[in-house]
């Protein structure tokens, strides 16, 4: 290994671990420097003297029990770590149009956010949430099971937990999600592979085996059927405790901490109601001994005592907790300081690596040392100047002159060093203002796990010591070294970017390095249905004076306006600026479906990535760098409807989608919905949820049904069968259902092949549901009136058949169309016959 292989897997390796520190007192959003108060000082050095460790287990983000997360962290004072097998790529999204990768990038950050707010840490595995999953053994065949339990394996020897704790349980026979019972399968599985020295030895180049002392289940009502049932259940063999103490430090109970913390899951819905008083978690023991009396954590040790010649520094840092002063929390500091020597002192280990760098941020903020490292501009590309402000300022009080100095600073990775030799006078800040230079190989900071191909059931990460971040590390930042009391002590802030907003006042954002350009088609799918078709492709400068050409690769058979060798060519005079060419394809041989990829070209490297952005109020603006693709399809098809009306639920492709049919595309407000404006429209389509999204339809549906009757065609896209905002949401009976299909190659049975949403204007037929994506569809109605024609049958393998996925009904001079079929998925994916039979919906007048 060279060594700037050598420096880079050690800062990897120390990323790894020191994320786990700064957890505590550091708010995630977007590098913001910790402020801690002397409440929180006075709970992290309560803190310094527990040494007990927790890995709760799940499948997907908001599976965790908060809860249970934040009694570990903020009673018990243990290391709680929560692993998430997913990012929650496959499921929906009530609050934007994120899917897919773009969802995962999402839940993560919501994850993060919630651990920000209980105080526990966060990692994943590699496994790709590919959506619901009926089996276990379905979920273990999609995903990699044993690069899965590898990750798992890692997480444990990482973490190395007292306990492990499930959301879900190990037994197959369970009637759940298939990712629910696959987490807990494996991390029994784990439990038993960690300590062995020849289970994937290949990790004990960067760790050592782990036992744990056991493994729970935490169990619930949801198990048993329903509260009533779990009431009346013999529970003498499961163990308790009161997960809703009150927190005096927080001034907040437990379960208003964790209600918090649920609440940041946005775009699940998992919005929470804060409560108080007793609130009992049961616990059934799934592997390891059994406790003889009601503590889970019977038996372990989480002490000093627990590392060889640590019984002195757990006895300096009770007296740093019993004279504790919060009017004044510089005074520990001597202490404090007595208590990292001997830390130092101590053999190489886990604990010690955590408890030197915990004691460190608690000095840090009895100190009130404020380190701050901000950029002017959110973005770079390698190379690149960047302007940084660097801030130091000691606000505590500790007693004589010079106690505090700053040494000196570096940027990293190695651009710049300096001696600063400063002496810190109390609440007098320092700042520097220093332009430096990225070095030319400095990675992205875009999302580590999507940098390589994937497949729909594991995400590629080849780099064991990136394997489980919730993020990509980022090392462009600014260490610096002061002196307390004669004692060097080395701090680091990542570089971040903050700016004044005159609505909110200061916002911070992540500082990130990016490529020098961004390339993209501006759909994500064509239609060719004959001739050519245009497509546009657009780049946008991340530097200044960019000269670039354009590029578009389709395969033989597929010729684009411009070849390979003659693209045309651009230059950009400022950052942030954008320019687009539209090139024209046609299809007139080759596949029926194909893979189109645009790409720019500066110098000799040529660049196919596409920049997205998400951004929400509740969590760090992220950028995201996927390949500009999209999807092109050659099909033959007919639609009749030309003015149609979308009205957005959820978020969808829905409204993109109808453009690429042809259709006049009105996408519909609140003001829209009269009786002069309906009538123009030829068909009228609900998006994704709409029904359990907009609480104003609740004023719309009279208007849509009168549509109806007076002629027109409403087709209404799935809705979940809880939290709707109307308890009707159809023209005649319909009950909506549970029932879904998950394996996109079911059969589809025809069962009335006659009808004409199945004839006209497009002759639909079982090729016409191949290639679909993720699912056939979900929700499906389980009982309906029987003026409803029903269409289509599916069902997975070895399951009752269902025919609700597409009904159809005549109400009134029109038609109404509910359909469970998951045309969200495949829309965006450019699946043909999709768009054929949501054609001849929408034309059915």
């Amino acid at each position: 290994m060279n060594k700037s292989n050598t420096t880079r897997t050690a800062l990897l390796h120390f990323a790894v671990s020191f994320f786990t520190v700064l957890l505590f007192f550091a708010p995630l959003a977007a590098q913001r420097p910790a402020k801690p108060s002397a409440s929180d000082l006075h709970e992290a050095i309560k803190k310094l003297n527990v040494l007990g460790s927790v890995l709760y287990v799940a499948a997907h983000p908001d599976d965790e029990n908060q809860r249970f997360i934040s009694y570990c962290a903020n009673e018990k004072l243990f290391n709680v770590t929560y692993l998430s097998l997913t990012r929650g790529d496959g499921g929906q999204n009530l609050i934007g149009s994120e899917l897919s990768e773009l969802l995962g990038v999402l839940r993560t950050q919501e994850l993060l956010m919630a651990r920000a707010i209980d105080g526990g840490r966060q990692r994943f595995s590699r496994a790709n949430d590919f959506g619901y999953s009926k089996t276990p053994d379905e979920t273990l065949t999609i995903w990699n099971k044993d690069a899965v339990l590898s990750d798992l394996v890692w997480a444990i020897r990482e973490t190395q937990p007292d306990v492990i704790v499930n959301r879900f349980s190990h037994d197959k026979n369970t009637r759940t999600h298939g990712h629910h019972t696959a987490s807990a399968m494996l991390a029994v599985e784990g439990f038993d592979l960690a300590g062995k020295i020849d289970a994937y030895s290949d990790q004990l180049k960067f760790t050592t085996p782990w036992q744990p002392k056991r493994v729970f289940f935490n169990t619930s009502w949801w198990f048993f059927g329903g509260r009533e049932a779990f009431e009346k259940a013999d529970k003498s063999h499961l163990f308790s405790i009161d997960g809703g103490v009150y927190l005096p430090l927080k001034g907040k109970s437990n379960s208003e901490v964790a209600a918090e913390a649920r609440s940041m899951h946005r775009c699940q819905g998992f919005g929470a109601m804060s409560s108080r008083g007793e609130a009992l978690e049961y616990f059934d023991l799934a592997a390891g001994d059994r406790p003889q009396s009601n503590d889970l954590f019977e038996g372990i040790n989480t002490t000093w005592t627990r590392v060889p010649g640590g019984e002195p520094v757990g006895k300096l840092l009770a007296d740093v907790e019993k004279n504790y002063r919060p009017d004044n929390p510089a005074a520990s500091v001597p202490d404090l300081l007595r208590a990292l020597k001997l830390v130092e002192a101590l053999p190489d280990g886990h604990w010690k690596k955590i408890k030197r760098a915990e004691i460190k941020e608690v000095i840090r903020g009895c100190l009130g040392l404020y380190l701050e490292a901000t950029a002017a501009e959110a973005t770079a590309t390698p190379g690149d100047p960047v302007a940084l402000r660097l801030e130091c300022i000691y606000r505590g009080a500790l007693p004589g002159a010079g106690a505090v100095a700053l040494n000196s600073l570096s940027v990293l990775p190695g651009i710049f060093d300096t001696a600063v030799a400063q002496i810190l006078d109390r609440n007098k800040g320092w700042v520097l203002g220093k332009t430096v230079q990225l070095p030319d190989n400095i990675g992205s900071t875009a999302p580590y796990w999507l940098r390589q191909s994937y497949s729909s059931g594991m995400y590629t990460v080849d780099d064991q010591l990136l394997r489980g971040l919730p993020e990509t590390p980022r090392h462009f930042k600014v260490r610096w070294t002061v002196s307390v009391n004669g004692t060097p002590l080395d701090y680091e802030t990542e570089v971040a970017y903050k700016i004044e907003e005159p609505a909110i006042g200061e916002v911070w954002r992540p500082f990130d390095i990016l490529p020098p350009a961004f390339v993209e088609l501006t759909e994500s799918c064509y239609l060719v249905t004959e001739g050519k078709i245009p497509v546009t492709v657009r780049v946008k400068a991340n530097r200044d004076n960019l000269t670039c050409r354009l590029k578009l690769l389709s395969p033989a058979g597929w010729p684009n306006s411009h070849s390979a060798t003659n693209p045309p060519e651009f230059v950009i005079a400022k950052k942030g600026e954008e320019r687009e060419y539209t090139f024209q394809l046609e299809a007139y041989s080759g596949p029926d479906q194909i893979t189109l990829t645009a790409g720019v070209e500066i110098g000799t490297t040529t660049y196919v990535n596409r920049l997205v952005t998400i951004k929400y109020d509740h969590i760090p603006q992220q950028y995201v760098l996927l390949p500009a693709e999209a999807r092109a399809a050659r099909l033959n098809m007919g639609v009749t409807a030309k003015n149609v009306g979308y009205y957005m639920g959820a978020g969808d492709d829905g409204p993109q989608a109808l453009r690429r049919m042809g259709c006049t595309v009105t996408n519909l407000e609140d003001k829209d919905f009269t009786t002069e404006n309906l009538k123009k429209l030829d068909a009228v389509v609900l998006g994704i949820r709409a029904y359990n999204t907009r609480e104003e339809l609740k004023q719309h549906q009279a208007k849509l049904f009168e549509y109806v009757q007076n002629g027109g065609t409403l087709v209404t896209q799935y809705n979940n069968n809880f939290d709707l905002v109307v308890q009707d949401v159809a023209p005649l009976p319909l009950q909506l259902g549970r029932v879904r299909v998950t394996d996109e190659t079911a059969e589809i049975r025809f069962l009335n092949p006659e009808h004409p949403a199945l004839n006209t204007p497009n002759k639909i037929t079982a090729r016409d549901f191949d290639g679909w994506v993720q699912e056939r569809g979900l929700y499906f109605p389980g009982k309906w009136d029987d003026q409803y024609v029903a269409l289509l049958g599916a069902n997975d393998p070895g399951e009752e058949r269902a025919d609700g996925s597409l009904l159809v009904a005549k109400y009134g001079q029109g038609h109404f169309v509910y359909t469970g079929l998951a045309f969200f998925r495949q829309f965006p994916a450019g699946v043909p016959g999709a768009y054929r039979l949501f054609a001849n919906l929408i034309s059915l007048k």
